[in-house]
C-alpha cells in the first residue's frame, strides 16, 4: 500500500464527508424557507431560494481558486484553509439580519466549502485512476447519500427547537469533524517534487489544455445540464412538497426516503462500472431520466389518477430521478478528470466551477418559475437530461478507456 494511502473503507468515509459538505449546506436549509423568509421579512417566499443558489454559486467560483493553489501547496493545506473559511462565514451568517447580508455569508460558505468539495477529487485523483477512480467516487457518493437523506430532518429539527440560526451552528460542528479526521489521519498525497509553480501562465495553460479537449468540455457541459435539472430541483422541493402537495411538517420525512431509496444507485454503478464502463452508464441514466421525467408530467398534467395520488406520482419519480444521477453524475466526473492526471488539481477546478456555475445559472430560472405546480421542475429534468443525452451520443477521440 502507498504510503499516503488510508485503509480503503476509511479513505471512501472521508471522502464521502467532504462530498457531503455541500450538501449538508444546502438541504438543512430547505425546511426552514418559510421562516427565514418571514424573520428577513421576504415579500416574495421564492425569493428565499437565493439562499441556496448564492451558496451553491460561491462554491462554483471557489474551485477556481482551490484547486489551481493545492496544485502549488498541496491537498491538505487548502482543505483546511476552506473549512476554516466556511466556518468564519457560517458565523456571520448567523448574525446576519437582511437577505443582502445573508447572501454575502452564503457566498463566502461556498467559496470556503468548494475547497473540501475540489480539492478532494484532485486528491483521489493522486491515489487513483480510469474505472477505479470512478469505483471510490461512486462509493463515497453511496455513503453521503446519507447527508441529504438526514439534512432535512436535521435542518427541522433545530428550527423548530432552536430557531433557524442554528443550522450554522451545526454546519460548523459538520466542518469541524472533517477538519479534524484530515488533518489527522489523511497523510498529504502530493509530493513537493511534483508541486507546480503558481502563476496565472500555469492557471492559463491548464485552461487552455481543459478547453481545447472536446471530450472533457463534453463531459463538463453534459454534467452542469445535470447539475441544472438537480439545483432547480432543490429550489423548488419544499414548497412543491409542502405548498403543492400538502406534505406539510412530513417534507423532511419524504426527503429521506427519497435519498435513502435511491442510494443504492452509486453502490450498483460501483460494482458495473468496471464491466461496462462509465461512459455507457452515464448515457443509460440520462435516456431513463427524459423518459421517466415524460411519463411523471403526463400523468400529473392530464390527470391519469386521482389529485390525492399526486404526492405520490411525485415522490416516485424524484426517487427515480435521485437514483439515476448515481449512473452519471460520479462517472461524469471521472471521464472528465481522466485525461488531466498531470493537471488534476487546477482541472478539477476548472471543470468543477464550470459545471456548477452553470449548473446554477439553469437552475436559478427553473426555480423561480415555480408556480404551484411540480410542471417547471419536471420540464427541466426532460430538457437538459435530453441535451446531455445528445452530447453523451455525440463522437470525441479520446485514447482513454471508458
Amino acid at each position: 500500500m502507498r504510503k499516503n494511502r488510508l485503509p480503503y473503507w476509511e479513505f471512501i468515509i472521508l471522502v464521502s464527508i467532504m462530498f457531503g459538505m455541500i450538501a449538508f449546506g444546502t438541504d438543512t436549509m430547505l425546511p426552514a424557507f418559510p421562516d427565514i423568509a418571514n424573520d428577513l421579512e421576504l415579500l416574495n417566499v421564492n425569493k428565499a431560494q437565493l439562499i441556496i443558489s448564492s451558496f451553491i454559486l460561491g462554491t462554483g467560483l471557489g474551485q477556481l481558486i482551490s484547486g489551481p493553489i493545492s496544485d502549488t501547496f498541496g491537498r491538505k493545506p487548502i482543505i483546511t484553509i476552506g473549512l476554516m473559511i466556511f466556518i468564519l462565514a457560517c458565523i456571520a451568517a448567523y448574525y446576519a439580519e437582511t437577505l443582502e447580508m445573508m447572501l454575502v455569508a452564503r457566498f463566502i460558505q461556498g467559496l470556503g466549502i468548494s475547497a473540501p468539495r475540489t480539492v478532494t477529487i484532485a486528491l483521489i485523483r493522486d491515489l487513483y485512476s480510469g474505472r477505479k477512480m470512478a469505483q471510490v467516487m461512486s462509493l463515497a457518493m453511496a455513503i453521503f447519500v446519507l447527508v441529504p437523506a438526514l439534512a432535512p430532518s436535521i435542518g427541522q429539527l433545530l428550527f423548530i427547537n432552536f430557531g433557524w440560526r442554528s443550522i450554522y451552528m451545526a454546519f460548523i460542528a459538520f466542518a469541524l469533524i472533517g477538519l479534524l479526521w484530515l488533518n489527522l489521519r489523511q497523510p498529504e498525497t502530493l509530493p513537493f517534487e511534483q508541486r507546480k509553480k503558481l502563476s496565472s501562465t500555469e492557471f492559463l495553460r491548464a485552461f487552455k489544455v481543459v478547453i481545447t479537449n472536446a471530450a472533457v468540455v463534453k463531459y463538463t457541459v453534459t454534467l452542469a445540464l445535470g447539475f441544472g435539472a438537480l439545483f432547480g430541483y432543490l429550489n423548488s422541493a419544499q414548497q412543491i412538497f409542502v405548498d403543492t402537495l400538502g406534505a406539510g411538517m412530513k417534507f423532511p420525512m419524504y426527503f429521506a426516503i427519497i435519498s435513502i431509496l435511491a442510494a443504492p444507485a452509486s453502490f450498483m454503478n460501483a460494482a458495473l462500472v468496471m464491466k461496462y464502463g462509465m461512459k455507457l452508464l452515464a448515457t443509460i441514466g440520462y435516456a431513463l431520466q427524459i423518459i421517466f421525467a415524460i411519463i411523471s408530467i403526463l400523468i400529473i398534467n392530464l390527470e391519469f389518477l386521482p389529485m390525492e395520488w399526486s404526492l405520490v406520482i411525485f415522490i416516485s419519480w424524484s426517487v427515480i430521478a435521485f437514483f439515476l444521477k448515481g449512473l452519471y453524475f460520479g462517472n461524469l466526473n471521472a471521464l472528465a478528470m481522466e485525461p488531466m492526471g498531470e493537471i488534476a488539481g487546477m482541472a478539477s477546478a476548472i471543470i468543477g466551477a464550470s459545471a456548477t456555475m452553470l449548473g446554477i445559472l439553469i437552475a436559478i430560472p427553473i426555480g423561480l418559475a415555480f408556480n404551484g405546480t411540480a410542471t417547471p421542475v419536471l420540464f427541466g429534468y426532460i430538457t437538459f437530461s435530453s441535451l446531455a443525452l445528445i452530447l453523451m451520443l455525440t463522437k470525441t477521440n479520446n485514447n482513454h478507456r471508458q
